[in-house]
């Protein structure tokens, strides 16, 4: 007996697709350690694509063409390491005067929380030890966080390779999965997907720059130590929605805090890196990196969320980029073209029901005119 699932009432059909999202983000949560991996490799080797494609046009051997390329990247990242990890020494050599100063100020917070809330110091301290061996279940996970960014650092660079390598054995499977009709739109859909990714990353790069140089800029204006370590790391964690800004502006006040008298730097912090803010928010982010993928503003904050709740950080990056592939798969299947729209940034000008009301008047128009 053939049962087709879209003739069968619309209680089931959703209890059906209910359950298959249930499964999938299942599956997606134990795989996580393999696919998260495969999803950065995929998406750095689109990026790195473009560069491939041209040594090749050089007559560059494949195999070369994808090391060189691979050579250029890994260069690169190992250069910005490399410019970090020179301040980062100077911040260590200072690191005993600044703990002396944290100390004294720390002594100082604790007997003003005595004198105006009546807690005395010992009990502070006792709760700052209770709250410190509490956070050891935290500083756990975080530290096999960084053992699983690690592997996935050796991982990469073959995923990477092999995705280049068996990306005409890729292509040639999907469109081998469907029929040979479809082609056109699978090639469109190729197509999109690789300029989405492309410019997405590209554009959060550039943002990355722009605000690291804004972020240094102001700090070293302001006489905050280090500026140009602590506007860069800033930039960094700009990258990641919501709690990567507080901890960004976070950063210098401490450092102010610690290294200056008084508090007029650390309101100056605050007040540039407000600005700052609306400056990404408002015009970078827009127009570099937010107009390249074309999500909407609600469904990027509901996508970022669902993915830190998948997958974590890593899934905080990954969300907004895959949803811009579902997007325009979407867009390419009829039955799935409102889903498409949802998640598009185009607001329309009419309610549905207006526009459809407006239909039925000039179906109803047209026979009287026949009759006429």
């Amino acid at each position: 007996m053939d049962i087709k699932i879209k003739d069968q009432p619309f209680y089931i059909q959703s209890t059906v697709v209910f359950f298959g999202l249930i499964l999938l983000v299942y599956v997606l949560n134990i795989l996580a350690e393999i696919l998260v991996p495969l999803a950065f490799a995929a998406f750095l080797s689109i990026l790195l694509n473009p560069l491939c494609n041209r040594l090749q046009k050089m007559r560059v051997p494949r195999f070369l063409a994808i090391l060189i390329a691979m050579f250029i990247m890994i260069a690169t990242v190992l250069l910005v390491f490399y410019f970090l990890s020179t301040q980062i020494v100077q911040f260590g050599e200072a690191m005993p005067m600044l703990q002396k100063k944290f100390e004294s100020i720390t002594a100082d917070v604790e007997i003003w929380v005595k004198d105006n809330f009546g807690v005395a110091v010992a009990k502070q301290e006792q709760m700052i030890k209770n709250a410190l061996n509490n956070s050891q279940a935290m500083v756990g996970r975080t530290l096999n966080s960084v053992l699983g960014i690690l592997s996935v650092v050796f991982l990469l660079p073959v995923y990477i390779f092999l995705m280049l390598y068996y990306k005409k054995l890729i292509l040639n499977f999907l469109y081998e999965v469907f029929a040979e009709e479809n082609s056109k739109k699978v090639s469109e859909v190729l197509s999109e997907t690789k300029t989405a990714i492309q410019s997405y990353i590209v554009g959060l790069l550039i943002e990355m720059i722009i605000v690291a140089a804004m972020n240094s800029v102001a700090l070293i204006l302001l006489g905050v130590k280090y500026g140009i370590l602590i506007g860069c790391i800033g930039a960094i964690l700009n990258l990641i929605p919501y709690l990567g800004g507080i901890i960004a502006i976070a950063l210098p006040v401490l450092m102010a805090t610690v290294t200056k008298d008084g508090y007029s730097t650390q309101l100056g912090v605050i007040i540039a890196y407000i600005v700052i803010q609306f400056i990404d928010n408002n015009i970078l982010v827009p127009r570099i990196v937010s107009s390249k993928v074309q999500i909407n503003a609600l469904m990027s904050i509901i996508v970022v969320l669902l993915g830190n709740q998948l997958w974590g950080v890593s899934g905080m990056f990954l969300s907004i980029p895959f949803v811009a592939v579902l997007k325009i798969i979407f867009d390419r299947i009829e039955p799935l073209r409102p889903w498409g729209k949802l998640l598009g940034d185009n607001i329309p000008t009419q309610h549905m029901t207006e526009i459809w009301r407006n239909r039925r008047r000039r179906k109803a128009a047209m026979p009287a005119k026949a009759d006429g």
